[in-house]
C-alpha cells in the first residue's frame, strides 16, 4: 500500500513528477432520461435544464446516444428540470454537486424517470 500512495502524486506544481492533464473539455453532467410507464430512454422533445444559482444551460443530447451532457469544466450545485409533451416536468429535489479533481471536473452521471400525464 505504501508503494502505490507513495506514487500518487497531486500537486500539479512539482516538476519532478508533474501531472500532464488532457485538453479534451470534460461534461459535468450526464443524464438520462426514462418513461417510467414504459422503461424506454426519452430523447425526442425532450428538454433537460442545469441550474446553478443564475447560471442556467440546457443540456445537449449527444447523436445515437441516449444521453443529455453539459457544464462543461463547469464545477457547481445543480438542479436539473425534465420536461417532454405527455409528461410531467420534473425538478431534483436534491441538488447534484459537480466537482472536479487537479485536471477536470468529476462527471456525475444521473437518470431521471419522467411520468406521462
Amino acid at each position: 500500500m505504501l508503494i502505490i500512495c507513495s506514487a500518487c502524486n497531486l500537486d500539479e506544481n512539482d516538476t519532478e513528477d508533474p501531472i500532464f492533464c488532457t485538453t479534451e473539455a470534460v461534461p459535468g453532467l450526464e443524464i438520462k432520461v426514462k418513461s417510467k410507464t414504459t422503461d424506454a430512454f426519452l430523447i425526442e422533445g425532450i428538454t433537460v435544464i442545469a441550474r446553478d444559482g443564475d447560471y442556467i444551460e440546457t443540456l445537449l443530447n449527444i447523436e445515437n446516444t441516449n444521453t443529455f451532457i453539459g457544464a462543461y469544466e463547469r464545477t457547481g450545485t445543480y438542479f436539473i428540470t425534465v420536461s417532454g409533451s405527455g409528461y410531467e416536468t420534473f425538478t431534483t429535489e436534491n441538488p447534484i454537486v459537480v466537482e472536479k479533481d487537479i485536471c477536470h471536473v468529476i462527471t456525475k452521471i444521473h437518470e431521471i424517470i419522467l411520468e406521462a400525464k
